[in-house]
Parts: C-alpha cells; structure tokens; sequence
C-alpha cells in the first residue's frame, strides 16, 4: 500500500470514477493468484485452453482473464499463446525466489472488505470465525504474507532496536519466526523463542529448520490473551501484535511481556503508531479498517495509548524509532530490579 491509499492530484469525476474501478485491476491479479495461472504458464507459452487444463478452470473463461491480464501488462499474448512478462516470472510465479508471497493472503483479505460497508454499520467484523477457527486455507497464506514482509524488515529492526547485552528473546505472536531469525543471524551468542498458537508453530519451525537455525530459535506453544509467558528475557517483542486486540488486552499483554523480562530487559512494540489525529500515517488509517473487518476489536493505536499501556506495566518510557517503511518502535525499559 502506497503511503497516502488512493490519493489523486485532483478529484475531478473522471479520477473519481477510475479510483472506483481500481477494485476491476485488483480482483483480476487476485484470481490469477489464487488460480496460480503465473505459476503453470512458467517460462513456457501456452494456450488458454493448456492454461484452463492445468488450472482445471472453465476455458473460455480463463480465456478472458488471461487476456485481460495482457491488457494489464502482466502477460502477452503471441500467435494465440500467452506467456509472462519477465516481472510476473520473476514475483508472480511461485518458482521464483523473489515470489510474492503476501498477494495469496491479498486475496484472503477481499473477501473481509468485501463486507466494510456491513463492518461500518453493525461494528462488528465481516470475518466471523476467530482467526485460530479459519483453517490451513486461511492461516498458510496468512502466514506466507508476514513471513514475506517481516523478513525484509526484520534485519533493520534488529539494528534500530540494538541487540548490545540481550541474550535471550521473546517474540510473542512470532508467526514464522522471521524476526527472531534476523536478531539471531545479527548476534550469534543470542537464542530467541517464539511463543504463538499451537497450529501455528509447525509452520514456524518449518520456517527456522529451512534458515539452519533450529538450535538456536525454539518455540513455546500458547495463547498470549489467555497464557502466561515464559520468562527470564532481555528482549521481548510485540511486532505486528497489538493492532489484533483490544485496548484492555493489549493493556493485560503488556503487562505479561513485562513479568517477562529480566531485570532492565526491554519490550519493544512494532507496529503503525498513530498521530492523535488517526489519520497520519495514512496506511496506518486503512490499516485501522483492515482490523474493523477481520477482527472483533483490532485496530491501529497512538504513540500515547502504547505509552500507557507501558506505564501501567511498570515500563518506564524508551526511544519511539521510525523505521522507514511506515511503522514504529516504541521501546518500554524494565526495572532494574526483580
């Protein structure tokens, strides 16, 4: 997402009128994404009809949306053949190493926004099912996507944060474990834990065994509104955590993280940090509605209820650090005595 969603230079009906049917774009490359039409045509040319085999779709239809995929510049179609343009070969096609992964959970997504102008009127998510109750379906793709940007933001916020004296880490809701990977990969004495749901966890350690680093990121299995954390760390992180919550549960799991630490340990939040207006950054703003239609009481929060939440745990106030892509750390200090 761009840093101001849907901007124009000027609203003139006819911008109105095209930000309207930007949705036509996106809901074609989501089914091609989900259809993983990008993945079967390779680096071979192939007919609609070879296409619609492979993908087991209806064959005039895939024939419309391939070429409508050709009209968007992301396939070409010669002598009744179509094949990937070099882009969509290298990051739509799940063969590639540069593969972009988030856009399969992209499409999870729509189905949730589908539903905002319900969420707006009722106040209540368009997804029903809890996310531990949405299945493998949901939760692969899901996974994938914040493995997919976590692992690009993960080394800096290692660096941001500093890693000087910390021995042992605590990534609660850690998901595939990226940021745990990063901080031990930046210090090799470091061992990091990643606490997360129990369904969760198999895909983690997939995740760590396929970087080498299974001696030195574990995991530990719960639920972090319900369960009590491990404890005994210099570091506990919250990356991508709280916008999921409540503002009570966020205020109880702060205070978990800090019954964590060790004396003088830290907690650092990631995550978009809103201006008192809520409407800076701009992402963070949609962000906001992208928790109004998943979750039950997710949204995106202020600098100032981050700090509170901190100050009620006992965590005296740390450096917030910009990290450049949009988010924020807010750092919580520990006491320096048990």
């Amino acid at each position: 997402m761009s840093e101001q969603p849907g901007r124009a230079a000027s609203w003139t009906p006819a911008a109105i009128r095209e930000l309207a049917m930007n949705f036509q774009s996106s809901r074609v490359l989501l089914t091609a994404v989900e259809l993983r039409l990008f993945s079967l045509i390779g680096d071979g040319g192939l007919t609609s009809a070879d296409v619609a085999g492979r993908a087991g779709s209806h064959p005039r239809a895939t024939d419309r949306l391939l070429n409508a995929l050709c009209a968007m510049r992301l396939l070409v179609k010669r002598d009744g053949r179509f094949w990937n343009t070099p882009e969509a070969r290298r990051y739509l096609d799940d063969g590639s190493p540069e593969f972009a992964a988030g856009l399969a959970h992209t499409a999870s997504m729509w189905h949730g926004w589908s539903g905002l102008t319900d969420a707006v009127r009722e106040g209540r998510p368009a997804l029903r099912a809890a996310i531990n109750d949405r299945g493998d379906a949901w939760l692969k793709p899901f996974i994938a996507a914040m493995h997919y940007r976590a692992a690009h933001q993960a080394p800096d916020v290692a660096s941001l944060i500093g890693l000087g004296g910390v021995g042992r880490v605590l990534d609660v809701g850690g998901g595939s474990g990226a940021f745990a990977m990063a901080f031990a990969r930046q210090a090799p004495g470091l061992a990091a834990v990643v606490f997360d749901l129990p369904n969760v966890l198999p895909l983690t350690r997939g995740y760590v065994a396929e970087a080498g680093l299974s001696s030195r990121v574990t995991t530990a299995a719960g639920d972090y509104l319900a369960d009590p954390l491990p404890k005994g760390f210099d570091l506990v992180l919250l990356s991508a955590v709280i916008h999921s919550n409540s503002p009570e549960q966020n205020a109880a799991l702060l205070a978990s993280c800090a019954a964590a630490l060790n004396p003088g340990g830290r907690v650092a939040v990631v995550d978009w940090v809103m201006d008192d207006d809520r409407v800076t950054p701009p992402v963070g703003a949609f962000f906001a509605l992208n928790m109004l239609v998943a979750t039950d009481r997710g949204d995106t929060f202020t600098e100032g209820e981050i700090r509170g939440w901190m100050n009620a745990a006992g965590l005296a106030p740390g450096p917030r650090i910009d990290t450049g892509n949009g988010t924020s750390i807010v750092i919580g200090i520990g006491s320096s005595r048990d």
